[in-house]
């Protein structure tokens, strides 16, 4: 059915209107007999404009009263309003009081005076009279009142009881947070004397030497680690050994770009110290079938012909004396020259290949403040005569810039500790470098301990006991014993041939020993499989009366671990026409132990602590292209007996 437009729609009757009296039931109730049906109210005659027509009458269509359980007194009343205050559909109009309600209009509540207010019944039995007037409880917090509101203002005072409790309240935590924070450690420090060993190097490595073990980031000890190899004796000096470092190499596919390894790193530059004519690229390193592969190929890369790989565990993985086992199977052929594979250390404050770095450290072990620390090994006056003038028209003996970090150092020069009176340098040790005896035809490798400074004619004590040659069939001293830029303690083994091209794995190895407490001794033993190959001790690098330099200690430097595969005519040269590429270097595993009681694991102990001063020179350990110190835009400390402080 259609609605009714607005403007058809009945008006509501004027405020005067008057209404019939509604009877007390409700009008669903069945009629009393003799009664008519209910009727609406209507409109009381009134007067009107013939334009309003005539009365209109209301009516409402009866409907059949609901079913007798549905009706109750309650509803009745309510549709009455005796219950809720006269609201009812159906409430009883009063027409004494002139509107439906009882209460007349409250003149603070209702502000238009000429319109009636809303009351309410005088009472029901279950609903109270409304009580528009009665004061609320909450009325004072939103009511205007000066007077009231000034009473409750309160006055600021700095010396009030209360302001001082507060501030001193302030005080006493203060004074307790510095105590807790910097009071306690001070005074803890001065009780204990030092600090205990937090740890140190990647992977929170604990005061003990302990790593933690952390799912999917494997520890020092690869778990491919057979347990017959977790222990062993000394060669040297028969003493008991527990493996501290190990990789085995099983896990196919790891690559050694920078962050992909815990404790490697390959790099990526060209080895020029040494005139290699690769470039060292860690697209070159790789593992597979359980080997460590390090391939040298002929191809273009940075305007070299080849390309090849060195790993480094520099900064990483670092360990002072122990042994080193390593399996490796040699390139190419034992009867071609000119590869140069090699298993070596170096001190950590230097870095293989970042020539700012090993500028004035490499390869100083020396802890004495003379001339040797000076540059070429002279004083200002050209003497000794043995470092100024080597005969045969051979020049000086040494072409160092001098002891960068010498115990000459003054102080508050730059000096990596612990103090300015230590002599700090990176030192090399070589397991192997691998070679060709031509007039043989047979695999070689170099056993070597490079230092300085240097022997008049870098002439080493070699007799027994200062260096010990154990099988002369096998082992020689090594015609090579130095030159400008270091002295090679060193001695040559004949290798099988059959442990070449990855067919074949041989064992070499080497035990070092220091004490800077007891320098006298420090040792180094190489060895083949389980066979003593030389030894050299502290008296080998003795001082030395003709090039008046003193005793240069056994490495004690932490030494950091490099796997490299290079080609350089200034180490052997090479026979192009037997060489074959590409070729490889493989590493079955890498092992290092050390003496029971002894865990001198990490690139940063106190007693040659290497990492702040790394951090403070950062761009000269990162910048391969950096050759010189001056270039990375730092200078040498002054020499307190050659420069003066």
């Amino acid at each position: 059915m259609s609605r009714p437009s607005r403007s058809s729609r009945v008006p509501p009757p004027p405020l005067n209107t008057q209404y019939t009296t509604l009877p007390t039931t409700s009008p669903r109730s069945p009629p009393p007999s003799g009664s008519r049906a209910y009727t609406p109210p209507v409109e009381a005659s009134r007067s009107r404009s013939p334009s309003q027509g005539r009365s209109r009458r209301y009516s409402r269509r009866p409907r059949p009263p609901p079913p007798e359980e549905y009706r109750s007194d309650t509803a009745q009343r309510v549709a009455t309003g005796s219950i809720g205050g006269g609201y009812g559909p159906y409430a009883t109009y009063d027409p004494q009081s002139g509107n439906r309600f009882t209460n007349a209009p409250s003149d603070e509540s209702y502000e238009y005076k000429d319109r009636p207010m809303v009351g309410a019944q005088p009472s029901t039995a279950t609903v109270p009279t409304y009580e528009w007037d009665t004061k609320d409880l909450d009325d004072a917090l939103h009511s205007i009142d000066p007077v009231h509101d000034a009473m409750l203002d309160r006055h600021l005072s700095f010396f009030s009881a209360r302001g001082w409790m507060n501030i001193g309240a302030i005080v006493i935590i203060i004074v307790a947070l510095i105590g807790l924070f910097a009071g306690y450690p001070i005074i803890l420090f001065f009780i204990r004397g030092s600090g205990p060993s937090l740890g140190f190097n990647l992977g929170g490595i604990n005061g003990s030497g302990q790593v933690p073990d952390l799912p999917g980031v494997r520890g020092l000890i690869d778990p491919d680690t057979p347990n017959e190899a977790l222990t062993r004796v000394g060669l040297t000096d028969n003493k008991q050994y527990h493996l501290a470092f190990s990789d085995e190499f099983n896990t196919d596919g790891r690559t050694f770009y920078p962050g992909d390894d815990p404790f490697w790193e390959a790099v990526d530059l060209h080895y020029w110290p040494t005139g290699d004519l690769e470039w060292y690229s860690p697209d070159a390193i790789t593992t597979k079938g359980g080997k460590l592969v390090i391939q040298m190929t002929e191809q273009l890369n940075h305007d070299l012909n080849f390309q090849s790989g060195m790993l480094q565990s520099w900064n990483k993985f670092c360990f002072t004396t122990g042994i080193v086992e390593v399996s490796v199977s040699l390139p190419g052929s034992g009867n071609v020259p000119g590869f140069w594979p090699g298993v070596w250390m170096m001190g950590n404050i230097g870095r293989a290949g970042y020539g700012a770095t090993t500028e004035g450290t490499w390869p100083y072990s020396y802890d004495s403040c003379d001339v040797g620390t000076f540059p070429n090994q002279l004083n200002h006056d050209g003497s000794p005569a043995a470092a100024a003038d080597i005969g045969n028209g051979g020049g000086q003996l040494s072409a160092l810039p001098g002891q960068k970090l010498s115990a000459c150092t003054c102080p508050g020069m730059d000096h990596p500790g612990p103090n300015v009176g230590v002599g700090r340098g990176a030192p090399e040790i070589d397991v192997i470098e691998a070679q060709v005896s031509t007039a043989r035809g047979q695999g070689q490798v170099s056993q070597s301990y490079q230092t300085a400074p240097y022997n008049a004619q870098w002439e080493f004590t070699n007799t027994t006991p200062a260096a010990t040659i154990f099988n002369p069939d096998i082992t020689s001293f090594n015609n090579y014993k130095g030159g400008p830029y270091q002295q090679a303690v060193s001695a040559v083994s004949f290798v099988d041939n059959a442990n070449y091209d990855g067919t074949g794995f041989g064992l070499y190895g080497l035990e070092w020993w220091s004490d800077p407490n007891h320098r006298d001794d420090g040792y180094v033993t190489w060895y083949q499989g389980s066979d003593k190959m030389w030894t050299m001790t502290a008296a080998a690098v003795g001082p030395d009366t003709l090039s008046q330099v003193s005793q240069r200690p056994v490495a004690e430097e932490p030494m950091s671990l490099i796997l490299n595969f290079g080609l350089s005519p200034g180490f052997q040269a090479q026979d192009w026409k037997h060489l074959k590429f590409p070729s490889q270097m493989q590493i079955d595993y890498i092992r290092i132990y050390q003496r029971d009681g002894v865990n001198n694991v990490g690139c940063d102990p106190s007693a040659y602590p290497t990492s702040d001063y790394i951090n403070a020179h950062i761009n000269a350990y990162t910048n391969a292209n950096l050759t010189t110190w001056d270039g990375a835009g730092y200078t040498f400390p002054r020499n307190s007996k050659y420069d003066g402080c």
